[in-house]
């Protein structure tokens, strides 16, 4: 086993999990401050991708693409919020779940009417391709570089505004009793839009990120949704923290059982049934450690009651 390639796949599972990150916080958000299951959160992190690539083919420019990603993403959030969502905070968990499936459905032949059934490229742009020689020699992409760098500072930023800003202190606030903050004059709805947008702007900004290291196409986004609630049952549902530490757990997890698990089977059996066994084991091991977390605690890790 090369050390060096043990780094890069290293590498790889922490810019897996800031992009988990990016998702999983805005699903976290959402949650915890107005108890909503959203599975329509995939589909966002789909509008994204799409916006990029529309933005990308149209003006040749990745940050304008980046741009798009984040403005569509958002908007289609508010609207969402606005003549939907609004009318199943006081149902219960069921209505929602009902609810957001049918949005899946609609935004999914939807975009498949706008951009038909095959799956769209967005490249990398030229200043960012290539690769970037790390301490001791490693040679990595510098574009996967980039995606961890700008995901922390996304996350740093997002810390700073929940700890330290006035929007922050509603949305902790409205988290622990929101008629309290209601009866204090916060307009309430204004901050629910507030942060479904911020939450389905960082999903689609994801999806964008993500879109130059896979095609971009119809239903991309539920795989993800899936490790995103992974990531927050294993985090605590509302904590932002717990999303980040859940998301590096997920991603390092995942990228690590699949290169480490085949070469370990591959000590007892032979090489094709090492790979078929570990990549098994690998698909599971995000779910064991799941299961292995909630044993210990239940609430996750940083969840509150």
């Amino acid at each position: 086993m090369s050390l060096i390639l043990l780094v890069e796949q290293t590498l790889n599972g922490l810019q897996f999990g800031v992009m988990l990150f990016l998702m999983a916080a805005g699903l976290t958000l959402v949650f915890g401050v107005m108890g909503l299951i959203n599975l329509a959160h995939g589909s966002l992190y789909m509008i994204g991708a799409f916006a990029a690539a529309a933005m990308a083919q149209a003006s040749g420019s990745f940050l304008l693409a980046l741009a798009a990603s984040l403005v569509c993403a958002a908007f289609a959030g508010v609207l969402i919020e606005v003549l939907v969502i609004r009318r199943l905070y006081d149902r219960d968990h069921l209505d929602q779940v009902l609810a957001t499936f049918a949005l899946i459905l609609i935004f999914s032949e939807g975009t498949r009417w706008l951009f038909g059934s095959f799956p769209l490229f967005l490249d990398k742009p030229e200043w960012l391709s290539g690769t970037v020689i790390l301490p001791f020699g490693i040679e990595y992409s510098l574009y996967r570089l980039a995606i961890i760098l700008v995901g922390l500072a996304v996350a740093a930023g997002l810390f700073w505004m929940i700890a330290r800003t006035r929007v922050g202190i509603r949305i902790r606030a409205g988290e622990n009793d929101r008629e309290m903050i209601a009866a204090l004059g916060v307009n309430i709805s204004r901050l629910y839009t507030f942060v479904f947008a911020l939450g389905a702007a960082l999903a689609g900004f994801a999806g964008a990120l993500v879109g130059t290291i896979q095609s971009v196409q119809v239903g991309m986004g539920e795989p993800v949704l899936i490790l995103a609630f992974v990531v927050i049952v294993i985090g605590g549902i509302g904590s932002i923290k717990g999303a980040f530490i859940g998301a590096l757990l997920v991603g390092l997890t995942e990228t690590l059982g699949r290169f480490l698990l085949p070469e370990a089977f591959a000590l007892v059996f032979d090489p094709a049934t090492a790979r078929s066994v570990g990549a098994s084991l690998a698909s599971m091991s995000i779910y064991i450690l799941m299961a292995g977390v909630l044993i210990f605690r239940p609430k996750g890790l940083f969840g509150s009651a």
